[in-house]
């Protein structure tokens, strides 16, 4: 397959939630309270959360405990209808500020500070593709993570 490009709108505060709310009703799913407070939590941090740290703040926001593995059930909704990025190595979330957007994705995460920066590289990510179909594999889209210092921390 060629190369793809396209333009993208990210979202922030209301307009995020607003596109968020759309993307998943658009793919047959509820938005309910929950999951709102989830992905509102989650597009809170500038850096990759993990469940645990979304149950957290969400128990202490609401005063009663909320479950991990449930806002971990939510999570994995998120990732699969596009709302949130999995870190694998950080075993953690980031919101996508373009929902409804699905595009290949580079995340740069630096080790000393944790902040992960998404870029797009269609030189890297098609020459994944490529491979992929080459290996018998069809809808492939790549999932980069590199590792690092980001520039404040390597100042």
């Amino acid at each position: 397959m060629a190369g793809h490009s396209h333009a993208h709108k990210e979202h922030e505060g209301a307009a995020l939630i607003d596109a968020a709310r759309s993307t998943l009703i658009d793919s047959g799913e509820q938005w309910t309270g929950m999951r709102q407070s989830v992905f509102e939590e989650l597009a809170k941090h500038d850096k990759p959360a993990s469940a645990y740290d979304i149950a957290d703040n969400l128990s202490a926001a609401r005063g009663k405990r909320v479950a991990p593995n449930s806002v971990y059930r939510i999570l994995d909704l998120f990732v699969r209808t596009n709302l949130a990025n999995r870190i694998e190595s950080a075993n953690a979330y980031l919101v996508n500020t373009h929902p409804g957007c699905r595009h290949d994705c580079i995340f740069l995460i630096c080790d000393d500070c944790g902040k992960a920066t998404h870029i797009d590289d269609e030189r890297v990510t098609g020459a994944l593709r490529e491979a992929g179909k080459d290996a018998g594999f069809t809808d492939v889209r790549p999932v980069v993570e590199l590792r690092g210092l980001c520039d404040d921390c390597a100042a």
